[in-house]
């Protein structure tokens, strides 16, 4: 669908970088400032991209990369606005810099969404949800199988990697849950906000061994890359749980199959993957202690309204020739 709500060609094009339908692609015109129109995709590929692209003036990020080729292919292009909070590894910040083009983030509604998704995933980890539900519709009735596996997520250390907004947001979702929480970030809380969380701060080796649910909720950089490799895999306690909601190479996905394979991990609650769109054959979805969801801890009806209000209200604030809220570049 490419049907813009402002017809004129001399309008501010927008192109929406991400695949959606008919009704995505309705509710998100809803949201156009007057004197815009909307931009959006049918297949995403390369090539459509670059020949869409060349008519737009800003990008709203979404989930497909905005690569290098792509900047190149934009000479209109003002802005970019993620709809998320993590670009590091969907935009090409460097081919941005170059060009002097601005890049917004929209944390609007992301550390709600994301870290009641994390719970989700420590919960239906802790009690292999996924595994009884699939059993149960194949006419199997583990009434008592489950009872000697399963765990309660109450009286468990819970170990957050990144203390940023959604680390914080799941840190105090957890706080009546009546855990014990430990995070590292290289960013300390202040004292009052380890005492509101009830978090204490350690290295992430002390985490990992001390750990019996791991959160992890950094961005995908240089320095996080494969951090969760098979040594650290190693270092945590046997049976724990791993959930990852940040980004999928984070972990190296090999080891943590390895991992969970031979049982020194007691289950994974996985929301990302090294490779996405998760493959047909992937290892994972057949190991009976996984829980995978396709990359869709921010995706829920009311994250998405308040998503597009924000990254709209910034778009109308560039063309306003005012301020953006939450530039990173």
């Amino acid at each position: 669908m490419n049907a813009p709500s402002h017809h004129s060609e001399q309008a501010t094009g927008i192109l929406y970088l991400a695949i959606g339908n008919t009704s995505l692609y309705r509710e998100v015109e809803t949201y156009l400032p007057a004197g815009t129109r909307l931009i959006t995709l049918e297949s995403g590929g390369e090539a459509e991209i670059l020949a869409k692209i060349a008519d737009c003036h800003i990008v709203v990020a979404g989930t497909i990369k905005l690569s290098r080729a792509m900047i190149q292919a934009a000479p209109a292009l003002q802005l970019v606005v993620h709809q998320g909070v993590g670009y590091h590894d969907t935009l090409d910040v460097a081919a941005l810099d170059e060009r002097g083009i601005p890049i917004a983030i929209t944390p609007d509604g992301t550390p709600t969404t994301v870290s009641e998704h994390a719970i989700m995933l420590m919960l239906t980890a802790c009690r292999h949800t996924a595994f009884a539900d699939k059993e149960l519709r194949d006419g199997r009735y583990h009434v008592n199988a489950l009872r000697l596996k399963s765990r309660t997520l109450s009286g468990s250390v819970v170990g957050i990697i990144g203390m940023g907004r959604i680390g914080k947001a799941t840190a105090a979702r957890l706080r009546g849950w009546g855990v014990t929480c430990l995070y590292t970030d290289p960013v300390p809380l202040s004292p009052d906000d380890e005492i509101l969380l009830n978090a204490r701060r350690v290295d992430l080796d002390t985490l990992l061994s001390a750990s019996d649910i791991v959160s992890l909720h950094v961005p995908l950089t240089d320095q996080t890359r494969a951090m969760i490799d098979a040594p650290r895999l190693a270092r945590m306690k046997a049976g724990s749980i791993l959930v990852n909601t940040s980004r999928g190479p984070v972990v190296d996905e090999s080891a943590l199959i390895d991992a969970l394979r031979i049982g020194h991990l007691g289950a994974a609650g996985l929301d990302v993957f090294e490779r996405e769109p998760f493959s047909e054959g992937n290892p994972l979805a057949e190991l009976p202690n996984t829980v995978l969801t396709p990359h869709i801890a921010a995706a829920t009806r009311d994250t998405f309204k308040h998503k597009m209000s924000g990254v709209f209200n910034n778009i109308a604030r560039h063309l306003e020739g005012l301020p953006l809220n939450n530039r990173v570049l």
